[in-house]
Formats: structure tokens, sequence, C-alpha cells
């Protein structure tokens, strides 16, 4: 059985966003990075310097492992003690509510903006879905916690196995989740803000619309085809209106 029950209707032609979650609807960096150091820690391995712990905002934490030369016997060890310390065990004070902990997950915040961009783009008749590279059974959480729920039409994201971590795999997922049928007219665009989700775009034949307020590098988004890149989250739903007018 899926992770996500609903499946759509395909009777009429949908426009539908993807839309990533971290560094595009939550700037999330805090609570990534303190648990994947965490991670490092206990596993004995060297913490990268501070522009490569940024770089793990995006892709799966297991690539970003890989990435840095954690040795493979150690890989399933620190997968679990980062999301051990990021979504199941209340460790870090919660800068909103003094005295009271949280896990990792709820160390962010939703990009000032972010819900009133969402509604204008569902008041327009958008079908809005999140196609995260983070795993779906982390993903709802969040999006319950900081009320993104209710302004989005489906939750989405990779499997708690690792089976589907890349975003093409995510974004293959979602359509299936949904019906996708571009025989019957529907349309995609992905929107996000590393070159995870240009790369996953392009595999699966869609363009994407890039964020740079989150954790691109330089030139990043640019590089890595996404067809428009966007400055500030209030250009948000009228460059997906343009791309779809």
């Amino acid at each position: 059985m899926s992770e996500n029950s609903a499946v759509l209707s395909n009777t009429n032609a949908r426009r539908i966003v993807l839309l990533d979650l971290d560094g595009t609807l939550t700037q999330s960096d805090a609570g990534i990075i303190a648990c994947a150091k965490i991670a490092l820690r206990k596993l004995q391995q060297p913490i990268p310097d501070d522009a490569e712990m940024q770089r793990f905002i995006g892709p799966s934490i297991m690539e970003s492992f890989q990435r840095n030369h954690v040795p493979t016997e150690l890989l399933q060890d620190g997968l679990a003690l980062y999301r051990k310390y990021y979504s199941e065990e209340a460790v870090f004070d919660d800068p909103n509510h003094p005295g009271k902990k949280i896990p990792g997950c709820l160390l962010n915040k939703v990009y000032e903006g972010i819900p009133e961009q969402l509604i204008a783009l569902r008041n327009a008749g958008f079908y809005l879905a999140t196609a995260s590279c983070k795993p779906e059974y982390q993903v709802k959480p969040i999006c319950d916690y900081f009320g993104l729920t209710t302004l989005i039409d489906g939750i989405y994201g990779a499997s708690r196995d690792m089976s589907r971590i890349t975003k093409a795999q995510v974004i293959r997922y979602v359509f299936d989740e949904i019906g996708y049928d571009s025989a019957k007219g529907d349309k995609a665009l992905m929107v996000g803000d590393r070159w995870t989700d240009a790369d996953g775009a392009k595999e699966c034949g869609l363009d994407c619309l890039g964020c740079a307020w989150g954790y691109a590098e330089p030139g990043e988004l640019a590089e890595h085809g996404s067809y428009r890149i966007i400055d500030c989250v209030s250009e948000l739903s009228t460059a997906v209106s343009e791309y779809f007018a």
C-alpha cells in the first residue's frame, strides 16, 4: 500500500505545482545541521566546514554522509543517529517556547510570506504537492506543526526504507499517487532551491523554477538548468501563474 492514499481523479487537466520543502517553504538549516553534526560526532567522524554543512540541505542525508566519506560500514548507524535526533527525540530548546524541548525537525521556520503565496496559488486553481527528499514520515509532522498541511493538497516525500531518495524518484512517486496524466492535459512544474530539484525535474521531463532565497550556492540553479530563478518569496505565485499561462 502506498504511503499516501489520496489519489486524485484526472477527469480534468490539472496544473500541478511540486514544492520542495527545505529551503523553499521552510528555513530548516539549523535542525538539519545540528542533527548531522551529532551523528558525525557519535560516529567519530570529522565535522565538515560550514560551507559543506550547508550542502546537507537538499540531498538525502545518506547522500551527504557518502559525499563526506563516512565509511560504508557506518552509514546505517549514521542514518539511525540522524533520524533519532531529527524526528524521534526532543533534545533541542524550542526558540519560540522557552523551557520546551523539540526534535531537530522542528528547529525550523516557514519563510515569511510562504503561507500567503500558497493561498494565492490554490485560489488560482493550482494543485500543490510537496516533493521532498526528506522522508515522508518526517515531512508530514513538519507541515502539521507549521500550519502548511491545510495550505497544500498533497504531502509527499522520500521513503523511510531509502528505496525512494532522489528527487526524480519522489516526483515519479507523486505522479503515481495523484494519477498524473499528461495525455489528458496535466502539466506540472517543480519549484525548489537546489540542484537536486533542477536535476530531478529535468530527469522527469519537467521545468524547475529556482528559488534563490534557499540554500543554493552562487550560480548553482542556473548551471543545473532552472528555466527561471526568482529572488523573493513574494514573486512565487506570479511566476508560477506566468509559467502556466
